[in-house]
This record gives C-alpha cells, structure tokens and sequence, in this order.
C-alpha cells in the first residue's frame, strides 16, 4: 500500500501523520517538547530533543496503524523557518539549534543593515529588514561569539535540511524555507554571494537547494532500522510549515488567504508572481509550487495563549490531565461569557518581538485598562482578541498592496475555539473558514509527498480533491465598533510603546 507520512516539525510540539494515497489520516501522534531560554532574548532546543520526538511519535503511530515490510511510503517535512543548526565535517551537531524567536543577533542585524540596507534586503532577499531573528544575523553571532564553533562548521542547515541530511545523507533545502535566511535571492534563486562574503562563509557550506515536492532519496536502512519503519521509504523536500498549512487548507491560489494560530500567529496569501509592498512592509517569500510566490508574515504572538495556560491556568490543566476537559476548551468557555472588548482590557502579545507588517524585535507583551472589574476569563479573551488584531493589522497592509483577500481560511490549534473564530471574524468583518483536514501542515507535507513521488499528478490536483469545508463563521455587526474603538487602542499602544521598547533589555 501507498503510505505518506507528513512531519510536522513545530516550535514547542513535533506532529506525525499517517496518511492513506487519497489523503485519509490513519494516525497521528504529537510530541512536546520544551525551548530552553538560558537568558533574555536566548532560544534552544537540542537537536536531538527534535530527533527523539520523531522517534516517539512514530512509535505511537505504528501502534495506532502497523506499517508493512511490503508498503511503500512516502515523507515530506513541513518546518518551522529560521531555525538554525551547525554541523561539523562528519555530520555532527556542534551545539544546540538556535530556534526561529531567538533575538540575540541585535548588532549583527544592524551590521548588516550598515553594510547593505533594508532596501536591498527586500529587493534581494523579500524580508523587509535585517533582523536578530533571522539565520544570517545568526550564523554571524556564533562568528562573533562562538568562534569555536563556527571555525568547526562544514554546514549551516535548517531544521528541515538537518532531517533530510539524517535520513538520506544529502544536504538539501528548499526556496520556501530558505528565503527567511536573508542568504538567498528570492528572484533569482542563488545565493547572495555579497552577504555570504560579509559573513565569511563559503557557498558548499549550504545545502543544495530544490523545489519542494522533489525526490531527495531513501531513507537509509540504518535510519530506518532506527526508527524501526520495516518498509521502504522516499523522503521528498517539503515546504516551510506555514506553506504546509496554506496547501493543507487548500490555499494555493491567488485570491485565497489562510491563517494559523499555533506557536506563531501566521498568514499566507499566495501569488503567481513576486509583489513587493511599496510601504516596505510585507515580505515576499516563495512558495511550494515552482516560480510561484506568497505574501507571508507572522508574529510569536501564536504562543501567548500557551504561555497563558502554562502559568496561570493550573486548574484548567489539572481537569485536562483527570481526562475531564481540554484546557483550551475551558479557557474558550471562560472567554465566551467576556463581552466583547473585554471592557477595555487591550493586550498586545508580543512576547518575543513583533513582525510585519509592524516589525519590532524589542517589543514586549502588554495588558492595557484593566481594572478591579477584570477576571481571568477577560485576560484570556484579551490575548484571543489580540490575535484578531494583528490579523487585522496584515489585511489592512494586504489591501494596501493591491490584493483583495476573498476568503480566508482558519487552521492550526486556534481554529479548534468556535469562540475563537468568531472573534477573528468580527474583528476583521470577513467570513472566516475552517476546513477538516485535522493536521493541515501534516496533510501539506503528505500532498508534497505524493507529489514528489507521482502518486498526485500535481499539489491542486491532491487539495481539490482531498481538502473539504468544515465550518463558516459570519461577522456579528453588532460587535463592530467596539472591536473597532479596542483596535484602534491597540494600534495606538503599539505605537506609543516603541520608546518603552528600546529601552527594554
């Protein structure tokens, strides 16, 4: 039988799914782990927690459906971005993976900013500024910092490139994912080689890079052995994690928009050819499909609601952990009974750094105009509101550019809360859209998968078919103007908060 399996490899969870040739889930299993943050503005994760996570969460899936010695499979990984590895000459991982929300590259960012400016940084790369968050900024601390480790590194890989190279022994990446490294020109698709001169790196040091939904190779026997899969298995290039989730919601044209709310709040639109913002505020990355291309931006605000429950919700989370409740279902019941604009309680979520199309990797969470009238249950619908504002904030810059958004499609964890969702569809005063796909960026992955491997003729053949509506949600006029007053203060704060930024560790 045709397996495809997509890897889903998240911020603070690693997702598996297993799925049959028409795009069924036979199983799926999803494995925490944590960040270490050793100091402000510092995130980790050792690889081989990533590693080990991978292992674990096939485990459970063959528990959940027996893989055969005589099937056939098929893998493909949707990553997060900027995420950053160092490799010595015999493959070996020199410290722990520098994760995509680790801000400690500020004067290296602005070396860069010195040396060649925003202005080429968008024209060349399609990020609109350098900035600490981004793997270049990166691999030039470890330089400045680490010298040791950066004298021992033979590959720079992301998190992706790092599991390609550890099942196959090629060192592979791909466009989606490479275009947020700053190293890589978006329109012509080579690396920038002025850049890579700056920083002192030669070009063999990265990998190759190909379209995603392309053969890499097997997976070696000894790696399978591993892992203990008994079949043969292809692994294909996949596609960065948001790019995943548009193909997994069937967001592959022009016109359509997704959002996602996991660890990141993030919004895909795609494009058939590059648009830049004439505002300089947008990014332009490229997409899963050839010489095609996407307006992408997210923020860490994604993460505000985990936080939330991790450190202020022990009752939510001991009913889920006696199997009486989800925690994020309780938390949704508590936000419902707030009336909306949580009676001037206004949050910013920015808990590591804001992006576009407000960019500010300084900028920290904020809870404005609460009072002794304010509950917990307001707290927590402030942060879903948040949410709602931010996507908000990216339509509004999507208009700007000329492109009209005509459907939106909801995925990731927070497309679970109905209350959620009503919010956002308020907020912004659009129809939002949930689909079934229960794992879209496993699904994407698993589509670029049987792309890669010839058994989808092409990706939009793969969503028309496998992608199905779930739930629609209409905006409530009622609630406009006080969500529109409670936007306009979070704008306002965003703004007025930029000297209070600075000035912050």
């Amino acid at each position: 039988m045709d397996l495809l399996i997509g890897l889903d490899l998240g911020t603070t969870a690693l997702k598996i799914a297993l799925f049959d040739n028409k795009g069924k889930m036979l199983a799926v299993s999803t494995q925490e782990y944590a960040l270490l943050t050793p100091q402000v503005n510092f995130v980790e994760v050792a690889a081989e927690t990533y590693w080990d996570a991978f292992k674990a969460g096939l485990a459970e899936v063959k528990k959940a459906y027996p893989i055969q010695k005589d099937d056939k499979a098929a893998l493909a990984i949707s990553a997060q971005g900027e995420t950053l590895l160092f490799l010595d000459a015999d493959g070996r991982v020199l410290r722990n993976a520098i994760v995509w929300m680790d801000n400690r590259a500020d004067e290296e960012a602005k070396m860069f900013k010195e040396r060649f400016g925003d202005d080429a940084c968008y024209r060349v790369t399609g990020q609109v500024s350098f900035e600490p968050c981004w793997p270049a900024s990166k691999v030039l601390w470890v330089k400045r910092n680490e010298p040791e480790i950066f004298a021992k590194t033979a590959k720079f890989l992301l998190i992706e490139d790092y599991f390609l190279y550890r099942m196959t022994g090629e060192f592979c990446t791909e466009g989606s994912l490479l275009c947020s490294s700053t190293s890589w020109d978006i329109i012509h698709k080579w690396y920038w080689p002025e850049l890579l001169d700056f920083i002192g790196i030669r070009e063999e040091q990265l990998p190759k890079v190909v379209e995603s939904a392309e053969v890499v190779g097997k997976m070696r026997p000894e790696v399978a052995a591993e892992l203990g899969i008994p079949c043969e298995v292809t692994v294909c290039s996949g596609a960065l994690d948001q790019v995943a989730c548009a193909i997994g919601a069937g967001n592959i044209r022009e016109g359509m928009f997704s959002e996602t709310i996991g660890a990141a709040l993030a919004i895909c639109a795609p494009v058939s050819h590059p648009v830049f913002d004439p505002n300089g505020k947008m990014p332009l990355h490229y997409f899963a499909l050839p010489d095609t291309y996407m307006i992408h931006t997210f923020t860490t605000g994604g993460m505000t609601l985990r936080w939330f429950r991790d450190k202020f919700c022990s009752e939510e989370m001991a009913v889920e952990a006696a199997g009486a409740g989800d925690a994020y279902d309780l938390l949704s019941k508590e936000a419902a009974s707030v009336p909306a604009g949580c009676e001037g309680l206004v949050m910013l979520p920015h808990l590591q750094g804001s992006m576009a199309p407000d960019v500010n990797a300084k900028a920290k969470g904020v809870w404005f105009g609460f009072t002794l009238n304010h509950r917990k249950p307001h707290f927590a619908r402030a942060i879903m509101e948040s949410l709602g504002f931010i996507l908000r904030r990216n339509l509004e810059a999507l208009k700007s550019m000329g492109i009209e958004v005509k459907e939106v499609r909801s995925i990731g964890g927070g497309s679970k809360s109905p209350v959620w969702n009503q919010i956002k569809a308020d907020i912004n005063d659009v129809t939002l859209v949930t689909v079934k796909s229960k794992e879209a960026g496993c699904l994407g992955a698993a589509i670029l998968a049987g792309t890669a491997t010839g058994i989808f003729s092409s990706v939009a053949d793969a969503t028309d078919n496998m992608i199905e509506i779930k739930d629609t949600y209409h905006a409530n006029p009622a609630d406009k103007a006080v969500y529109d007053r409670n936007y306009e203060m979070y704008c306002n704060l965003f703004h007025d908060l930029g000297d209070c930024f600075e000035k912050t560790l």
